[in-house]
């Protein structure tokens, strides 16, 4: 088992395509439960976020921690430190119209990538909520990215 707050960058690498195969059975039992089950990760709450592939153009759900702000959601893009972005963050930047569940609820928003100075506002408040972000921060030799998520 790693220890998400003591691992490497090498070892988050290395467990990424697991995380892939559990995000998908996790945005399934997610769903049935009503987020009941799974609707939590570390003990910080969950939302299955449905966006459009980059690429393909299909429909993608996945299941992010998020940080709750103002009328909307900031979703941070840290993939644990990991020396890349992770996929999903094409797909917000090429279609950045989306839809989250938080437990039966649905809100639709747009996501825009905070720029620096705006990251310096928001980042204290992301990691407020959950301040392993700062130890993904200093992990990772890349600028996390954080996106701003508000009403359409």
């Amino acid at each position: 088992m790693i220890n998400m707050k003591t691992a490497t960058a090498e070892e988050i690498t290395k467990i990424l395509p697991y995380l892939k195969v559990f995000s998908s059975l996790n945005e399934k039992i997610y769903r049935w439960s009503g987020g009941r089950i799974l609707g939590k990760l570390n003990g910080y709450d969950v939302i299955l976020v449905t966006m459009t592939g980059a690429k393909s153009g299909k429909k993608r759900v996945i299941p992010l921690m998020y940080v709750p702000y103002k009328e909307g959601v900031i979703i941070v893009a840290s993939q644990a430190g990991a020396p890349k972005n992770p996929v999903w963050f094409n797909n917000l930047v090429a279609h950045p119209d989306i839809e989250v569940r938080y437990k039966n609820n649905k809100m639709r928003l747009r996501a825009r990538r905070a720029d620096a100075e705006e990251k310096q506002l928001v980042w204290p408040v992301c990691c407020k909520h959950y301040p392993d972000y700062d130890v993904y921060q200093k992990r990772t030799d890349r600028d996390i990215p954080v996106f701003i998520c508000e009403p359409v």
